[in-house]
Order: C-alpha cells, then sequence, then structure tokens
C-alpha cells in the first residue's frame, strides 16, 4: 500500500443493533481502537442508530456511516433517507451500491451513478461497492463486471474528486457465506480496479482507496490488508463483535508487523 494511503477498516453492522445494543458496542470499542495510529476506522450503522452514534463517537477516532442514501435533498420518495438528512445528522459517509442492496432491492448503476456525486457534493465520504457473483467468477467473467461497475457508477464523478471516492471491492460469493477469496485472487481484483480508475486518471489511481469486503476476519485479516492493493477493508459479520473489529482494525494498522 502506498505511504500516501491511510487504510480504511470500516464495520458494516448491516441490519443489527437496536439503538441500546449500538450504546453497548461503541463504549466496548472506542478503548480498543483509541490508541491504534494510522489507520481510519469507521461503522456503518442502521439509520435508527445514526444519531446516537454520532453523539457517542465524537471526539473520538471512530467514524460514523449510514448504509445508504437517497441522492435527492428531499422529495415524494416514502421509505428513503436524504443526502441532506445525513448530513444534517452528522455522519461522515456512507456506503453506497452494496451488493444486497443491488440484489436485494433493485440498486442499479444508473442510481449510483447519481448518488456518488451527490454524497461527495454533500461532504460525504462514500464507500462505492463492487464485486462478482460465483458464476461470474467461474465464468472469466471478473473483468468485465469490474469495468462496467466502475465506468457507470463513477461516471459523474469529475476526474479531480476521483480519489475522495472509497471503492469496496467484495466479490459476492464470499460476503456472509465463510469463502474467502485468496491473497492472488483479491489482489489481482483490486490491482484491476486501480488500473480502470487509471484510465481516467493516474494520480487519482495513486491516490485512490480500495478496501477488501467478504468474510474478513481477525484470522484472516494480516494477510488480506498486507497486500499491495489493498487499503483497508469492509468489514461484515466480524464488525458486530467489538474485540474482533478491533482486531482487525490493528490488523490495518501500519508498522503492525504486516
Amino acid at each position: 500500500m502506498a505511504a500516501a494511503r491511510t487504510p480504511l477498516v470500516a464495520g458494516n453492522w448491516k441490519m443489527y443493533k437496536t439503538e441500546a445494543q449500538a450504546e453497548e458496542y461503541i463504549q466496548a470499542l472506542l478503548p480498543r481502537v483509541s490508541s491504534v495510529d494510522g489507520v481510519e476506522v469507521a461503522i456503518c450503522v442502521p439509520f435508527t442508530d445514526l444519531r446516537a452514534m454520532v453523539d457517542s463517537a465524537r471526539g473520538s477516532r471512530v467514524e460514523v456511516y449510514a448504509q445508504n442514501m437517497h441522492q435527492e435533498p428531499e422529495g415524494p420518495f416514502t421509505g428513503e433517507v436524504s443526502v441532506t438528512m445525513l448530513s444534517d445528522v452528522g455522519v461522515q459517509g456512507v456506503v453506497l451500491g452494496h451488493s444486497e442492496r443491488r440484489a436485494c432491492f433493485g440498486e442499479t448503476d444508473r442510481a449510483l451513478a447519481l448518488k456518488v456525486p451527490a454524497a461527495l457534493e454533500a461532504g460525504l465520504r462514500p464507500i462505492l461497492c463492487v464485486g462478482e457473483t460465483e458464476s461470474e467468477r467461474e465464468n472469466d467473467d471478473t473483468d468485465r463486471k469490474l469495468r462496467q461497475q466502475i465506468k457507470d457508477d463513477l461516471v459523474n464523478v469529475p476526474n479531480e474528486r476521483l480519489a475522495e471516492v472509497t471503492i469496496a471491492y467484495e466479490p459476492i460469493w464470499a460476503i456472509g457465506t465463510g469463502k474467502v477469496a485468496t491473497a492472488e485472487q483479491a489482489q489481482e481484483a483490486m490491482a484491476f480496479i486501480r488500473a480502470l480508475v487509471g484510465d481516467r486518471d493516474a494520480q487519482a489511481a495513486d491516490a485512490v482507496r480500495i478496501l477488501y469486503g467478504g468474510s474478513v476476519k481477525p484470522e484472516n485479516a494480516a494477510e488480506l490488508l498486507g497486500l499491495a492493493d489493498v487499503d483497508g477493508a469492509l468489514v461484515g459479520g466480524a464488525s458486530l463483535d467489538p474485540r474482533s473489529f478491533a482486531q482487525i482494525v490493528q490488523a490495518g494498522a501500519p508498522n503492525e508487523g504486516l
């Protein structure tokens, strides 16, 4: 990983934790990560936990991200939460295009092409998720899928702001399955993503952070986070326990023997 790219370890809680459970979690997490230097830490929490987590994490090294947003500042969109509402609550970033949003709720590349620049304009740090299914991997279709997602989802982001988007590579076949991409598979895919950004702008390619997501655990974090083009992790199930998540954060820090 280039010295200029500060690693980010983000925990995606998905649809877990009431506000009381979230408060218990953050109080257990903060002392475990307060002294870890050289790595940024974020928790991506349900909408109902956002304000409580922003308040509880204030002044700490832990940032709070939402898991989705609507690109419009307001409007007749029942059940949606706007980018303006997230900014008002004080969140620092937002996960966009997670494979579960795409597969379960019909999130399209056309929608993401609007959401990513809207997040940037609102001052939120977007984590854009991309990745291939198991059948696409088996049919040697990974490169085509990644090329299409990177091209379409970032089409409205100007070159000078590309590096502000964090890209999370999540092989869909490894999410919640216990399967993990081999170090070789992860490095190959993430180097390809960096090259795709480089096709737009070489300087952005050097600066953009690319995270690995897909069954990251304390046991495999050091190997994955030590790869040349890996700048951190988007952690699912293992982020629900503050102890295991803190271990992954520690593995992502420079000078941790990686």
